[in-house]
């Protein structure tokens, strides 16, 4: 389905508003979350057995309504209705991905380790990425002009760090969904460090320079990658399939291949999952 694209320079101005867009509906999230500070959420399991919060539903409602607003003639591709049937399997030429609440296991558990996520994905490739932490009040985003942290301590400029031999390497892992595959890699890797985090947050750290790699193997789907993804390769990482490719989007519908993201692309981590898997 042929969409309208934007040009760099459109998405280069919409960074400050995609932003502002983000922390609204991450205020929302918080509205939710503080008002249940002293009892479980109530939530429902939607179709695939995932839950459903009032902060997600809300979120949704928030950011879909100011992107048609703002940008009418691109299509608005979010988590609460892309499984409906109403958008086409196959990407639109440009779009927006949105995940109005990513990690909302982490939200009822009240770990504090959720975000906002919303990306421009043109061709499968996200162009231009936000994800926003409501808790900590961070938003990291990128785009064509490179990428950035902004939040309580500042606005800085993110970059990848260069793993140095002598150094541990540094895995992020989830705290929900670690398959038996990441287990056997950290397995392969005794000296590694392992910080479990939740969320898109894991993209975030590598894209910061705290973490070295995040690896994996249990079902995700666009929405959940794509912003962070946008932010991770503009501050010199990459995320990449099995086969070494970079991931791409291909069906807005159907969930990702097992990937490995990465901050120093030179690190050798192919060569660390086991040979059944990649080559």
């Amino acid at each position: 389905m042929e969409s309208p694209r934007l040009s760099t320079p459109q998405l280069v101005a919409a960074m400050p508003e995609i932003v502002a867009i983000a922390r609204a509906a991450g205020a929302l999230v918080m509205d939710t979350y503080v008002r249940h500070a002293h009892e479980a959420a109530p939530s429902v399991a939607k179709g695939d057995g995932s839950p459903l919060t009032e902060a997600d539903t809300r979120s949704h409602a928030c950011i879909v309504a100011a992107l048609a607003a703002r940008f009418p003639t691109v299509p608005v591709v979010s988590e609460e209705d892309a499984m409906d049937g109403a958008w086409p399997a196959a990407p639109l030429s440009g779009c927006w991905l949105v995940d109005p609440l990513d990690g909302t296991k982490e939200f009822l558990k009240r770990s504090g380790e959720f975000t906002v996520n919303i990306a421009y994905v043109e061709d499968g490739i996200p162009l231009l990425g936000v994800v926003v932490a409501p808790v900590s009040g961070h938003a990291w985003y990128a785009g064509p002009s490179g990428a950035w942290r902004d939040g309580p301590d500042g606005l800085v400029r993110l970059a990848v760090r260069t793993h140095v031999a002598s150094e541990p390497l540094r895995i992020v892992a989830s705290r929900d969904h670690a398959g038996e595959a990441v287990r056997a890699l950290l397995a392969r890797l005794p000296d590694a460090e392992t910080v479990a985090v939740g969320s898109s947050l894991k993209f975030c750290r590598l894209a910061e320079g705290t973490a070295d790699l995040y690896f994996r193997d249990g079902p995700t789907m666009p929405w959940d990658t794509a912003a962070a993804q946008a932010v991770l390769v503009q501050a010199g990482g990459g995320v990449f399939g099995l086969d070494g490719r970079p991931l791409r989007y291909r069906q807005l519908r159907t969930a990702n291949a097992p990937f490995v993201a990465i901050g120093d692309c030179s690190l050798p981590w192919r060569s660390w999952m086991d040979g059944g898997m990649a080559s």
